[in-house]
Order: C-alpha cells, then sequence, then structure tokens
C-alpha cells in the first residue's frame, strides 16, 4: 500500500534535511542487480533494494568495511568475475543524473533554510555523485550545496535508526518541531516522524521542484 503524501506546512520550517537517492538524484536499483549479475556464474540474484539489503551492502553503507572488502565479498557471495573497475562500473549503475532543476532549486533554499543532507550510500557511490556534479555543474561538489552532509559510511550511522537523525538534530542545535526531513523510502520517514521531525515522504510524480514549487507559491 503506498503510504498518502499529506500537505506540509512550511511556515514554521527553518531547516530541511535531504535524502539524495531517488531525492536529489535519480536512481534505479534495478540496473546495478542486472549489470551485476551479468559477471555471475551461477545468475544469483542480489538481496539489494530500497526497503531491504543484505548484510554485506549494510557492513559497507555503515563504514564497517572497504571498497575492496566490498567488491571481494561481493565476488564471494555473488560468485562474481569481475575487475574492480567493472564492479564498481556496475554498482554505479544505478546512479541516473541530477537534473538541473533540482541543483538550482537547493541554491535557491540556501537563502530561506539552513539545508542538511543525509544519505545511506558509500565510498563508491560517493565518488561517482561528485564526478557526476563536477561534470555537469559549476559547483565544487555537493557538499558545497548544504551546511553539513552526513554520509551514513563516514559517520557509522544509517536511517533509519534514531541515532543518526538525533545526532544532525544535536550537533546543529535544531528544533525537530522547525526541521523538515524529505525521503523517498517509508521506513526512514517513519523512524524520522517517530522523533517529532517532520517529514515529507517523496513518491513519483512528487518530486522536490514540484512540491517547494507549490508550496512556496
Amino acid at each position: 500500500m503506498q503510504r498518502k503524501n499529506f500537505s506540509v506546512d512550511l511556515q514554521n520550517i527553518k531547516n530541511i534535511i535531504f535524502d539524495l537517492g531517488g531525492v536529489i538524484i535519480n536512481i534505479n536499483y534495478e540496473k546495478s542487480i542486472q549489470e551485476l549479475r551479468k559477471y555471475s556464474k551461477t545468475g544469483s540474484d542480489m538481496e539489494f533494494t530500497q526497503k531491504a539489503q543484505s548484510h554485506l551492502f549494510d557492513l559497507y553503507e555503515t563504514g564497517q568495511s572497504t571498497s575492496q572488502e566490498f567488491r571481494d565479498s561481493l565476488r564471494q557471495e555473488y560468485n562474481l568475475e569481475a575487475s574492480d573497475d567493472e564492479i564498481d562500473d556496475a554498482w554505479n549503475a544505478m546512479l541516473l543524473d541530477i537534473p538541473a532543476e533540482r541543483i538550482e532549486l537547493l541554491q535557491e533554499l540556501g537563502k530561506k533554510y539552513r539545508l542538511f543532507l543525509l544519505s545511506n550510500t558509500n565510498a563508491i557511490h560517493l565518488k561517482k555523485f561528485n564526478e557526476m556534479v563536477d561534470h555537469s555543474f559549476t559547483i565544487p561538489n555537493l557538499d558545497s550545496l548544504f551546511e553539513m552532509s552526513y554520509y551514513s559510511h563516514l559517520v557509522g550511522k544509517r536511517k533509519p535508526d534514531a541515532a543518526i537523525f538525533e545526532q544532525i538534530l544535536h550537533e546543529n542545535n535544531l528544533d525537530r518541531n522547525e526541521t523538515l526531513f524529505i525521503d523517498d523510502s517509508v521506513q526512514h520517514i517513519r523512524s524520522a516522524e517517530s522523533l517529532g521531525i517532520q517529514t515529507l515522504h517523496l513518491q513519483p510524480p512528487l518530486t522536490i521542484n514540484k512540491f517547494f514549487g507549490d508550496a512556496l507559491a
């Protein structure tokens, strides 16, 4: 069952925490699964979706394994015959594009709100994110759009754990009632809501440009 998008009153919002994949960057998890499967000697299915993933992905997303350990674990668990570069390219296949209008929106929102980034991600993807930005935009990197960026593999915590939300609130002295969290995964939204943070569950066809265009009109 799809979760209904409830209207968000921005009148009292001073801070916005953005998810990255599916909110700022367009993603398609299936593309990486398809590409990795090409290298599997047994055609093994990958346990990686928006809602669930196998333990080796959890370890990598929380910085408990290195990129090399992640590649080697993929080879072992899914019987892959692929070079490091081939695995990286396949793993990055899910990252589609960053629409220019989303970068422009974040630049405008930054003039009015305190902006933060919270992403469950990993070292291989972070490198690719910044390559995409460097290739297509004039900003130096993704972090330049936000007051602070929180990447799960660097902070050792990931959504939907309450600890990462509490860390952002505490470190930046944010009032949870004045803070909006935007994410496309319902389990992350529910966690933030349980802590009293305002939320927007972003579901297609809704985009951040459509939401803020309507809300700020």
